[in-house]
């Protein structure tokens, strides 16, 4: 099976999207008008099968110079394990916007090792906070 990443909102499965992020510790307690929200304020990017079934999602904050942040990446059940995440991440990593942003964030509770090997760092001496820091300050 093939996968591929758009970033066109007209394609999102919404209530899938509700449905697997507020099963997370981060987005429980999400209603639906919130997740609208933010899929409405954010760039948006989908995980779609060769048979244009959803099975991940990302969304980006950023004003692509000086800040991104990177939310609510998450591969739907069945597929997580094949790879999708890392597809997914190194897809918002590489694009031109994002690989002249100055820093890159995110937050995570239990997937410091995952966002490790692109190149994150942990911020300071907080347990989620990860960042790519290229800001170069004289």
């Amino acid at each position: 099976m093939e996968f591929y990443i758009s970033d066109d909102k007209g394609k999102l499965d919404v209530p899938k999207i509700h449905q697997a992020v507020t099963s997370t510790y981060w987005g429980g307690g999400r209603t639906m008008d919130q997740t609208l929200m933010t899929i409405d304020k954010c760039i948006c990017f989908g995980v779609y099968s060769d048979k244009d079934e959803q099975v991940g999602f990302a969304r980006l904050l950023t004003d692509s110079l000086i800040f991104a942040y990177i939310m609510d990446v998450i591969i739907f059940d069945p597929y997580k394990g094949k790879g999708l995440g890392k597809m997914l991440v190194k897809h918002i990593l590489e694009r031109p916007d994002i690989q002249q942003v100055k820093t890159v964030a995110l937050k995570t509770k239990d997937a410091h090792s995952f966002y490790e090997a692109f190149g994150f760092k942990r911020v300071g001496s907080s347990e989620m906070w990860l960042a790519i820091d290229r800001a170069k300050y004289d």
